[in-house]
């Protein structure tokens, strides 16, 4: 049987370039894995890098006359093509079964599982089995995926959900990525970004909270359905051994020269013993490299203390990402982000501060949720300029499918299921008890403007630390670019919108 993994062309965020944007994406060698170790045909095209626009990407699809489609999809921002991908499959390629994954159509399954929407079969949640699983019943004549677990899928007349699938208890369990499969030189091009030889790679799957903004926990937490088909999730988080991350990160570093590593774990730094053993043995083993990982400021502050964070400096920590997100304490505990209040993210910051400037440290803000107001809005920039992080980020709070901003969105009439092109982080899409949506954009492009100016800049460009000037260097030339970008298209430099609209390739359509 032959099956082919997709990721097909997309548009992508202003701020990004095609340069440095075309990380790995990991669902594409941790599903060709096991399919190939059961025996299976397998192709993987990774659109971006190769740039294969939508005309080369029918072709392919087309000449390879695979049995099996499969693509996933984490953002619901990009939930259009991965649509519009499934609609050329059957076009170009009408035998072949399409089966759709990834965080988007896990939440929400039970819209596109039914006809005329070109997915014959959903996976929900985690993939590697299932996906072997349902190739393995339709390389039968008269495939039964009712005997599947974890799928949702149309049979004709009505929705089929099948027995919920169990979630990988050993993470070790599961075959190496199959790295070889992908171009894998194409990866992490930058020279400053995520430099030199970026790529991304986790060692853990899930989350041990539950915040009401953040639907990356959903996809791997327990799953459980009531009888009217409502389901329950709990959050659960699970990681690789130490022995099984080193693996990994040697293969990467010897085999494909990766130096710099982009950990896509949702919370890197939740289990203390596995945050010592792995900066030891990345420090024994004499590998030199720099890395980015999402980190909880509470464990943070643990780790200080328990003399572990010197470590794993010393192992390669060199950027991190804090979610501060609300300056107010009933704020943080209505997104159910309580383990943040009383100013833990303020204390994990300020030991960076004082004892690893080395570190490049970047927070992120939610702003426009409920309760916001422009008194609030001073708070925020208060708080962020109290902080003086390297580089503030504000957003607008966004629905996300699966997170119960997104059920009570939907419910109160504010979006519908067909708003998602506009989910970028970037573009308010609610409004606030006080302010509109514009309101809170332009007050979004305040509160930058006041974090990133040219005193900022010149703070970063001369900073003693490489990485540091790294990423200045990276931000000036993107801005540069996208001011000249404006000027070419006629466009004012400092309008609002041209910093917040998705930028399409010149081969996308090709």
């Amino acid at each position: 049987m032959r099956v082919l993994l997709v990721q097909p062309p997309r548009q992508y965020w202003p701020y990004t370039s095609e340069g440095d944007n075309f990380l790995l994406q990991q669902a594409l060698p941790a599903l060709a894995a096991p399919l190939r170790d059961a025996g299976m045909d397998v192709h993987v095209l990774d659109c971006m890098p190769l740039h294969v626009g939508w005309a080369s990407l029918a072709d392919r699809v087309r000449e390879l006359d695979p049995d099996v489609i499969a693509c996933g999809e984490n953002h619901a921002l990009y939930a259009s093509e991965a649509l519009r991908f499934f609609r050329l499959c059957k076009e170009v390629a009408p035998r072949a079964r399409t089966l759709a994954g990834g965080g988007h159509f896990t939440n929400l399954a039970h819209r596109y599982a039914r006809a005329g929407t070109n997915i014959d079969a959903i996976c929900i949640g985690e993939g590697e089995q299932t996906i072997v699983e349902a190739c393995e019943a339709w390389a039968h004549r008269d495939a039964d995926l009712s005997r599947v677990d974890g799928l949702m899928y149309w049979n004709g007349d009505k929705t089929v959900r099948t027995e919920t699938r169990r979630l990988v208890r050993d993470l070790d369990t599961l075959p190496m990525p199959a790295y070889d499969l992908l171009p894998m030189h194409l990866y992490g091009k930058s020279r400053y970004l995520f430099s030199p030889g970026g790529t991304t790679i986790h060692h853990s799957r899930g989350c041990v909270s539950s915040c009401s903004f953040c639907a990356w926990w959903t996809v791997m937490a327990d799953r459980k359905y009531d009888d009217q088909g409502n389901v329950q999730l709990s959050p659960r988080w699970r990681s690789k051994s130490v022995d099984r991350v080193m693996e990994e990160i040697e293969e990467l570093y010897y085999r494909y020269g990766k130096r710099s590593y982009v950990w896509v774990d949702e919370s890197w730094n939740i289990d203390a013993r596995f945050n010592d053993e792995f900066a030891e043995r990345m420090i024994k083993s004499g590998m030199k490299t720099k890395w980015f990982a999402f980190m909880r400021a509470d464990c943070l502050v643990r780790d200080e203390k328990k003399g572990i964070l010197e470590k794993l400096v010393r192992a390669g920590l060199a950027h991190i990402l804090i979610g501060v997100e609300r300056a107010e304490d009933d704020s943080l505990s209505s997104l159910d982000k309580r383990f943040y209040t009383g100013g833990i993210a303020a204390e994990a910051i300020d030991i960076f501060k004082k004892k690893y400037p080395e570190v490049f440290v970047q927070a992120t803000f939610i702003v426009g949720v409920k309760e916001e107001n422009h008194a609030s809005l001073r708070k925020q920039v208060e708080m962020a300029k109290g902080l003086d992080v390297d580089f503030p980020a504000f957003h607008p709070i966004t629905p996300v499918p699966g997170t119960p901003i997104f059920d009570e969105a939907l419910r109160e009439g504010w979006i519908t299921e067909d708003d998602f092109d506009n989910f970028d982080w970037l573009s308010p899409v609610l409004d606030s008890e006080y302010l509109t949506r514009d309101e809170i954009a332009q007050a979004l492009y305040e509160m930058n403007k006041q974090f990133v100016n040219n005193r900022w800049l010149l703070r970063g460009l001369f900073s003693r630390v490489p990485y540091k000037r790294d990423m200045y260097i990276w931000f000036t030339k993107v801005s540069a670019a996208m001011a000249i970008d404006a000027v070419k298209k006629r466009v004012n430099p400092l309008n609002v919108e041209h910093y917040q609209q998705l930028v399409k390739p010149h081969w996308y359509d090709s």
